[in-house]
């Protein structure tokens, strides 16, 4: 048995959110604060046995934000499991109150919390009428929290996932319409209290390591603790009642010291002194307390470990905070084991974030070795070690979208030869693009290695701020990466950038032509006709996906990079290319030419002289904020990452403002009515278009300008 979906509505950072779990691993991914933790509690709701009844009892904090007003509204947790064990136990669990064992058993299941409006509320919600807000409005200004009720039903058939399903049995808000019936069965069949699944199936959670020591030192929480109390019960009397007289000896011997007789003399004579025979205690004794029951004497053992080859050992708290991670990491995992061997209905194993504070390579190697049979793992983390190894058919990647939280199944609708094309590009590049709020793929060293550089030098923001990752595909194919993104995926933005290769220079033949020269013009034309049937294919590719956005530099990049009228920094990098003064003389002329097909051909030269990803290296030293974006890549990258909102542009212009102003170019002054206008677009009083026309006037000729102009 295996929970193969859960559904949440309205509960925390979810508005409507379903994940999909298979058996096995099972990876939940995503950047901090996007929900982890989050998930992981609605399932401890619904199966751990370590939360209290009342966890369920949720509060106004649990509902999301964006419903504005919570009160009516319902918060729904429902888990999906897949091939029911067939033990009697479990079949009468889902089978109460609609059926016998007799009839077929179950091999699908479900187990839902409602936190809903008891039914005095529902049903005053249901009598409203029908479009009568003000009605509405009076009926929820007199709801409390007080007037919720935690319900946990089985069996359901509805998809709560679906909005027009929350709308027929919860109720329909804007148009003021409830349902009648209060407790209709697609919701599920009420549980009764005498029926536990948390006690039939072992579900442990291991948390986020994030304070061991503290933990090892809190009974309640030491997982030491747990598994001594557990084996204590197994101790063979026999065997102990040996060591429990002689810590009877021990104790005794302890309070004999003359020291410690000497000692309750004084304290004895000091309280006859200072209250009185009259209120002086009849007896003191001072007693050791070391403990001569079997089974607490077990448990007071503590944990010794060496992380070198010295043979030294220290306590927990010694320990490195790496070291003190993986011990608490593998007593949980020993304590799992050890519950799941008293039990057979099934087995859930939540590790949250287990990367904190743990090497690299035990993360991959702890990923791989938690395949237990008949267990389901899930982990959550924000790791790309462990991300880059996982089944990307067993993932769940959380994102934001529009403001809200959202789970995408970046393998839904992929054939297996496509998802076994992306795993396999996964497990050979530690890639970020599972992380990333959008994606720019690029399929060149030199682009990889200066885009980012370009947009620090011009924006003063670098793309990760941006929330961008630029991943060179290589020779992986643009199709293969691109994919992932889709509205049935991964619902965020991908810029897919490449060469168009159109030709830049003459090719026809000339009976003068030398071999060099023949064989240059035929790699052109062939690179042309290939450019056509690369845009071709990847046009149609990205047809009818909004996700997916193509963007060609006419030529190649270095071609574009220099006609967008940046000469100067190749020119900057010829002394570390050629020796001879003449050499650098005649290529700084050939690509200060106006004609592209000359200068062209002399920066394709260069960055081929050294290999285009070191030259790239090169040219990267040299950039300035003066450098030019071609249009293409600012094209690529307000797809990707959307319009810019007013806080980041105005962070740009003052960036270029400080730009001039520290190189003495401009001062305060001149830089008034920029600020003034700024302060404005930022409360709204002035638009954006009126903030272009005041950064044409006080940035005149700026390489943000050729940026600005696109922003809508």
């Amino acid at each position: 048995m295996h929970i193969s979906k859960l559904q949440l509505l309205n509960y925390r950072n979810f508005r409507r959110a379903e994940f999909h779990f298979h058996e096995g691993i099972n990876t939940v991914i995503g950047e901090n604060g996007s929900g982890k933790s989050n998930v992981f509690r609605a399932i401890r709701l619904l199966l751990d046995d370590s939360l209290s009844r009342s966890a369920l009892r949720l509060d106004v904090r649990d509902f999301n934000r964006s419903l504005g007003d919570w009160r009516g509204h319902w918060i729904i947790i429902s888990l999906q499991f897949d091939e029911v064990s067939q033990d009697e136990a479990i079949q009468a669990l889902f089978l109460h109150q609609t059926g016998g064992l007799e009839n077929a058993p179950v091999e699908r299941a479900t187990l839902n919390l409602l936190f809903r409006p008891k039914a005095s509320v529902r049903r005053a919600l249901s009598e409203l009428p029908a479009g009568d807000g003000f009605a509405l409005f009076a009926l929820r200004e007199s709801i409390t929290i007080l007037d919720y009720e935690p319900v946990l039903t089985g069996r359901s058939s509805a998809n709560f996932a679906d909005p027009e399903i929350y709308r027929q049995y919860v109720g329909d808000f804007e148009a003021v319409e409830f349902p009648n019936e209060l407790d209709p069965p697609e919701l599920g069949i009420r549980l009764p209290n005498i029926l536990s699944i948390q006690r039939e199936v072992c579900f442990t959670f291991i948390q986020a390591l994030r304070d061991v020591v503290a933990e090892f030192h809190n009974n309640r929480t030491n997982p030491l603790f747990a598994l001594l109390k557990a084996k204590s019960g197994e101790i063979d009397s026999a065997e102990f009642n040996p060591i429990v007289a002689q810590v009877g000896v021990l104790n005794a011997a302890i309070e004999s010291l003359t020291e410690v007789t000497a000692m309750r003399g004084d304290i004895h004579n000091t309280i006859n002194d200072t209250a009185g025979d009259a209120y002086s205690p009849t007896s003191l004794s001072i007693r050791s307390d070391l403990p001569n029951e079997a089974e607490k004497l077990f448990q007071s053992l503590k944990l010794f470990v060496g992380e070198s080859d010295l043979g030294h050992e220290d306590a927990i708290h010694e320990l490195s905070l790496g070291g003190a991670n993986l011990i608490f990491l593998t007593l949980k995992l020993l304590q799992f084991k050890y519950q799941r061997d008293r039990q057979s209905f099934a087995n859930f194993l939540l590790i949250e974030e287990p990367e904190a504070h743990i090497h690299t390579h035990i993360q991959k190697t702890l990923f791989d070795r938690l395949n237990y049979a008949d267990t389901q793992v899930i982990y959550s983390t924000h790791s790309t070690q462990i991300s880059e190894v996982s089944n990307i058919k067993n993932v769940n990647i959380l994102g934001r979208v529009e403001g809200q939280c959202q789970v995408f199944q970046p393998a839904t609708g992929l054939s297996p030869e496509h998802c076994d094309a992306v795993q396999r590009y996964l497990d050979a590049v530690r890639c970020s693009l599972l992380f990333a709020k959008s994606v720019v793929l690029v399929e060149g060293d030199a682009e990889e290695l200066l885009i980012p550089t370009l947009i620090k030098a011009i924006l003063g923001i670098s793309l990760d701020e941006l929330g961008i990752s630029l991943i060179n595909i290589r020779s992986t194919g643009f199709e293969n990466v691109a994919r992932l993104f889709h509205v049935d995926r991964i619902r965020k933005r991908c810029s897919i950038v490449t060469d168009r290769d159109a030709m830049f220079f003459p090719t026809a033949p000339v009976l003068t032509d030398g071999e060099t020269e023949t064989t240059a013009k035929r790699d052109a034309i062939a690179s042309a006709a290939d450019g056509v049937r690369r845009e071709a294919r990847l046009s149609a590719f990205c047809a009818g996906n909004p996700y997916i956005g193509l963007f060609l530099a006419p030529h190649t990049f270095e071609v574009d990079f220099l006609a967008a009228g940046n000469s100067w920094y190749f020119v900057r990098t010829l002394p570390e290319i050629y020796e001879q003064a003449a050499a650098i003389a005649r290529v700084t002329a050939l690509l200060e030419n106006p004609d592209l097909a000359v200068s062209g051909r002399a920066a394709l030269g260069v960055a081929k002289k050294e290999g285009k990803g070191w030259f790239a290296i090169l040219l990267a030293k040299h950039i300035q904020a003066h450098v030019s974006l071609p249009g293409y890549l600012v094209d690529a990258i307000l797809f990707a990452h959307g319009m810019p909102t007013p806080a980041v542009l105005c962070k740009i212009l003052k960036y270029r403002k400080k730009w001039y102003f520290d190189a003495g170019v401009r001062d305060d002054a001149w830089f008034e009515p920029l600020d003034t206008c700024m302060t404005q677009f930022l409360s709204g009083a002035v638009t954006l278009d009126q903030l272009k026309q005041i950064a044409v006037e006080r940035l005149p000729n700026d390489a943000i300008l050729a940026i600005l102009e696109k922003v809508q």
